[in-house]
């Protein structure tokens, strides 16, 4: 059953980078700017104070500079994901203070932006270190999702592993974990019942497209 999983996993994140890989970067940026305007006017992120957002990657996937420059100038706490534990997938969120420290981001895995773990000697605030005050939102990334809310990854991990031990801590100080909302391009978007999943994949809240929302 396993094996069957992991091969339909496979099958559709392979089908799927070949479909995104034949998209314009016009394409992909008029796509991007309808999803951020809808995402910015979500009740979710008008209301939320600590919000995460992937750095995306150069080609391939929902740009979200404009996402993080809009959460950067709201004054809501913008948090970004960075590796840190890549031979288990672990990652964590870490605080990023301003467009000055956005622009000075190293690229790491992947060619993504990821923040050093100090900030001018001191060291940054994170997500699982709760040393930070619980994110209200998170925008995540994936290769495709369905109308029943399913999400498929890059297959690393990383964020499924990070929500069930960041809900843990929040629940077991009894406070409510994020609402999960995913940018994704038309072409991401399937039919219900279309994404494989498994007992420790997460769904998400809300899918924001470029054609409105699926929740």
């Amino acid at each position: 059953m396993a094996t069957t999983l992991r091969s339909q996993k496979v099958a559709l994140r392979k089908a799927m980078r070949g479909l995104l890989a034949n998209l314009s970067t016009d394409e992909i940026q008029a796509q991007s700017h309808q999803i951020t305007r809808t995402l910015l006017a979500l009740p979710e992120f008008q209301q939320s104070k600590n919000v995460s957002c992937f750095l995306s990657m150069p080609a391939g996937e929902v740009d979200t500079a404009a996402v993080v420059s809009a959460i950067i100038a709201s004054g809501k706490n913008l948090y970004v994901p960075k590796t840190t534990d890549k031979e288990h997938g672990i990652m964590d969120f870490f605080r990023i203070f301003g467009e000055d420290d956005l622009r000075a981001l190293p690229r790491g895995l992947w060619g993504i932006r990821e923040p050093e773990p100090e900030y001018m000697g001191t060291q940054r605030p994170t997500a699982l270190s709760g040393s930070s005050e619980p994110l209200d939102l998170i925008v995540m990334p994936g290769v495709a999702f369905d109308r029943s809310l399913s999400r498929l990854g890059y297959g690393k991990g990383y964020y499924d592993r990070f929500l069930a031990s960041y809900s843990a801590m929040l629940q077991g100080r009894q406070e409510l974990r994020p609402r999960l909302v995913a940018v994704a391009l038309r072409e991401q978007i399937l039919e219900a019942g279309q994404v494989p999943v498994g007992e420790t994949d997460w769904k998400v809240d809300v899918i924001v497209g470029p054609d409105g929302i699926v929740s």
